[in-house]
């Protein structure tokens, strides 16, 4: 079987990995100035799309079904992003006699569809936050508006039908101020997705933001995984995710997943999704929506079960059975994180930086991965996303996996442009993140909070322990002052020093 992946970056040579470890032929796409993308050298072909903007490249659907025909391929993989939950392009890959990795077009247009969606989840039994029926009426009038909003109850969120990524969102706390909400979420919902049309939803204050990745075969087979924690969000962007979380229980876990489950089952899905959800502080949760598609997070869920979810993807699109222990997959081994690193000044207002890429060395050792659409001397595009990797660290523990996540960090030598490694280094070290006090507003709230303070690199631990050890020598120094002969040069004396140096680290 031959694959094109109608996407770029790190997530395409993801995917060919996989292609290859299963002896599969792979088939790249590539804009202008992709041209000398990892993704590009990766593929075994690979096909120009002989344009830089979205539009006439990675969201050519004609384009990408010529090229699937002209190099002979068998399947489609959409990655994520672009493509990858649009119900026609599924359709017009399967018109064209081939394989789309994904569900059906019928299951991506149902779940695409915010209103629908949650209808669905209802049908299955799985709870969701109050909100409007469907979507509002187009020319709805301020009274009709406030009289929706205020059988919600406030605050609310106005939220595009066909929207996400925080894109069409708006948060309104008062009554006046809906109507402006709603016709500034209709515009930029119009602009993003084509589509103006937008619902209200009751916004759950100190919310989390939980979801669980499932894969479900052409045979009814449905296997939900260990939920993922992706509640460190930048303006309704995931920048840090984590899995399992650190709040939620044992019971709570198989509730998530036996949700999960059933509205999988209802609306017939099949390959790799995800499905959000919201997490009160009082532990009841609520069905937020479906991503249809492989999320930008699978790697922590491959960490923590050893399940490789993309070969999976392409052994049900080759009509086979699940064949997961469904314990194994809700039972995590240790913690794993990961940091989006984007090419963006965090000093600056998270200012997009495109530009050369003068070096790229990403960390290694025990527990990291790196997942990389970019190299050395690649020149970073302005006509895409800003992201160009994802560091994960996996430990036996969430402490640990946070101290593994900030090595890795210090590590990691990538120089050209600004990138948003000294902020996550900031965020790492911050009381509340390490004890896992946050919601989905806590990021914003702390950036804030800095009121435009620069991010550094703390100091390498090697400097920091040189100036503690030279403060203990000292200290005790004096303390050896008229002590017995030996005193303090036992082995087990520089044993308790050391102790006491990470003590005060």
């Amino acid at each position: 079987m031959k694959v094109l992946i109608a996407n770029r970056g790190e997530i395409a040579v993801r995917i060919m990995r996989g292609c290859r470890e299963m002896g599969l032929l792979t088939v790249a796409v590539y804009s202008d100035c992709d041209r000398l993308a990892p993704h590009v050298r990766y593929a075994d072909e690979a096909v120009a799309l002989e344009a830089d903007e979205p539009a006439a490249s990675y969201l050519h659907v004609e384009k990408i079904i010529a090229a699937a025909r002209r190099t002979g391929a068998d399947a489609v993989h959409p990655g994520y992003g672009f493509l990858a939950e649009n119900a026609g392009f599924a359709q017009a890959v399967a018109d064209a006699g081939l394989t789309f990795i994904g569900p059906p077009a019928g299951v991506i247009e149902l779940m695409g569809g915010k209103t629908a969606a949650r209808e669905a989840a209802g049908r299955a039994g799985v709870p969701i936050v109050p909100g409007s029926g469907g979507p509002l009426p187009e020319g709805a009038t301020e009274a009709e508006l406030q009289e929706a909003g205020d059988a919600i109850g406030y605050p609310i969120f106005v939220k595009a039908v066909a929207g996400g990524g925080g894109k069409g969102m708006r948060l309104v706390r008062e009554p006046d101020g809906l109507p402006r909400a709603v016709q500034g979420a209709r515009s930029e919902a119009a602009s993003a997705f084509g589509d103006g049309a937008v619902y209200l939803e009751r916004c759950i204050e100190r919310g989390r933001h939980i979801e669980v990745q499932l894969l479900a075969d052409e045979h009814g087979g449905v296997v939900p995984f260990v939920e993922r924690e992706c509640s460190i969000q930048r303006r309704h962007q995931k920048v840090i995710e984590e899995t399992p979380s650190p709040v939620v229980h044992i019971e709570t876990r198989r509730a998530l997943a036996s949700a999960a489950a059933r509205l999988a089952a209802e609306v017939g899905y099949t390959n790799a999704g995800t499905i959000e959800f919201l997490l009160d502080e009082s532990g009841n949760f609520y069905f937020l929506e479906m991503n249809t598609r492989l999320q930008v997070e699978h790697p922590i869920t491959e960490m923590v079960t050893g399940i490789d979810l993309v070969r999976w993807q392409l052994r049900v699109a080759q009509g086979e059975r699940l064949e997961i222990d469904p314990e194994r997959a809700l039972a995590p081994d240790g913690h794993a994180i990961e940091c989006r690193v984007y090419a963006e000044d965090p000093n600056a207002g998270f200012m997009p930086c495109p530009g050369l890429l003068e070096t790229h060395r990403p960390p290694e050792g025990p527990g990291i991965r790196v997942d990389a659409g970019v190299a050395a001397g690649f020149e970073v595009p302005v006509h895409y996303d800003s992201m160009v990797a994802k560091v994960i660290a996996h430990a036996a523990d969430r402490r640990l996996a946070i101290d593994r996540m900030d090595r890795a960090l210090a590590e990691y030598d990538i120089g050209g442009v600004p990138t948003t490694v000294p902020m996550f280094r900031w965020l790492l070290r911050h009381d509340d993140f390490v004890a896992a006090r946050f919601d989905t507003t806590f990021l914003d709230r702390v950036l804030a909070g800095r009121d435009g303070t620069d991010f550094v690199d703390p100091p390498d631990d090697a400097e920091e322990l040189a100036v503690i050890a030279a403060a203990l020598s000292v200290t005790l120094g004096r303390a050896a002052v008229g002590a017995g002969p030996g005193a303090g040069t036992a082995a087990g004396g520089r044993w308790k020093q050391a102790a006491r140096v990470e003590g005060l680290r």
